[in-house]
């Protein structure tokens, strides 16, 4: 059973940094894309970031534009964990936060995901 579970959401001042955790069992590790996705209260899910396979582009990764330059994302291949560090955290980055996997990586996140986490929240606020 393929499983994946965020970890690290908590409430966070403007300009301050969060690291999450996506922790995966049940599948190949190395061989699935994935993507962080967000979704705030009343918006849509949008796409932040996605890292490829180890085995397809060599693990490249894409940022939404709203979050270039301040997010990172990496794989961890010892943990089987994908992470998003946050830094210069903005009140509009507020939302619950999903990873998923996913079947490409595309700078308009148009692959829809496979298996989701529960997601974890971040709030930011003064």
């Amino acid at each position: 059973e393929v499983q994946l579970v965020e970890s690290g959401g908590a409430w966070v001042r403007p300009g301050g940094s969060l690291r999450l955790s996506c922790a995966t069992s049940g599948l190949a590790f190395n061989e699935y894309v994935i993507d962080w996705f967000r979704q705030a209260p009343g918006k849509e899910r949008e796409g932040v970031s996605c890292i490829s396979s180890i085995d397809g582009n060599g693990g490249s990764v894409y940022y939404a534009d709203s979050v270039k330059g301040r997010f990172t994302i990496a794989r961890d291949s010892a943990k089987n964990t994908i992470y998003l560090q946050m830094t210069n955290l903005k009140p509009e980055d507020t939302a619950v936060y999903y990873c998923a996997t996913v079947g490409f990586c595309s700078w308009s996140f148009a692959s829809e995901p496979d298996y989701w986490g529960q997601g974890t929240q971040v709030p930011i606020s003064a």
